[in-house]
């Protein structure tokens, strides 16, 4: 059978009667849910076939709909998005798919807009999606930006022990501006259950880091710097934190120089590099192997803790 149930090609039809703005289907309880201009709307779908092959029916005529594609969402254009080279209108047609590899191509687009991420989000609102929109500063200065970022921070817990990810996604935070005061603090604490939190804000933060007093920014780096350092969680915390140190303190010669600080100017990642090269250990065993590398760091950072 190559058609669809007639309630589900009638309701298509009906459906596009209006300003549709986007579409996604629920495949484990078959049911198509539609954003419009008006509200939203869902139906549930009569399936003549295999789930999995009527949902291709269903994406079929859907595309049919919104590109005049017959054979579906044309996967080639992925790559033609993610340069730029479709319009933000064109970008609004692929919403109208059901189709999430069209939703992750629109989230890549350089193109994406305020008003389409609004769509997109709707169509498929996971932690990487609000992640990438945000990055686009049309999307973080726009009117999604602070709702993006309040789902980020209330819903960072949930990727646990993805470092990467907390990595990433506090980056993109601090990059786009647009965290309250509340917000940075709540991220910041956080960096007491796993340090992994901390390295974003000294890469980012280094003299506006929370709950630092007037006048003790550096006070307040080394104290974050050696609590990572006593508790790393991977490879790539330790080389970014070291990063960090060098970049700061550079900084910091220039107004204060001293033989301490002109020590931890000249500090960068290449100091675990050896060490890293024969061994992908992460934890405790990651902490014993790097520990003489990072010792005199460690020494250097405690004197101006003082």
């Amino acid at each position: 059978m190559d058609e669809l149930a007639p309630e589900d090609q009638f309701r298509l039809e009906i459906l596009f009667t209006r300003p549709v703005q986007a579409v996604r289907i629920d495949e484990s309880r078959m049911v198509l849910h539609a954003l419009a201009e008006d509200g939203e709307a869902q139906f549930p779908l009569h399936p003549n076939d295999k789930p999995d092959r009527y949902l291709r029916r269903v994406r079929e005529a859907l595309a049919s709909y919104a590109l005049g594609s017959p054979r579906g969402y044309p996967v080639h254009l992925s790559r033609w998005i993610r340069h730029g080279q479709l319009a933000s209108e064109k970008l609004a047609q692929l919403l109208l798919t059901g189709e999430p590899e069209a939703i992750t191509a629109v989230i890549y687009s350089p193109a994406l807009t305020d008003e389409i991420a609004r769509r997109a989000w709707w169509a498929m609102p996971t932690i990487e999606n609000a992640r990438l929109m945000l990055q686009r500063p049309a999307v973080a200065q726009g009117q999604m930006g602070p709702h993006l970022a309040a789902f980020l921070v209330e819903h960072m817990p949930f990727l646990q022990d993805d470092h990467l990810g907390i990595l990433d996604t506090v980056i993109t935070l601090l990059y786009s501006e647009i965290l309250t005061p509340k917000q940075e603090l709540t991220l910041w604490r956080r960096g007491q259950r796993s340090t992994t939190h901390l390295v974003g804000f000294l890469e980012l933060r280094a003299t506006r880091l929370p709950e630092a007093k007037d006048g003790d920014d550096d006070l307040a780096f080394v104290r974050a710097a050696l609590e990572i350092f006593e508790k790393p969680e991977t490879q790539e915390v330790i080389t970014r934190t070291l990063n960090a140190i060098g970049q700061h303190f550079t900084q910091r010669m220039a107004t204060h120089p001293s033989t301490t600080i002109a020590a931890l100017a000249a500090i960068n990642a290449s100091l675990v590099e050896s060490v890293f090269a024969r061994t992908t250990a992460i934890g405790s065993l990651m902490r014993e192997k790097t520990e003489p590398a990072l010792r005199p760091v460690r020494e250097a950072l405690q004197q101006l803790a003082v």
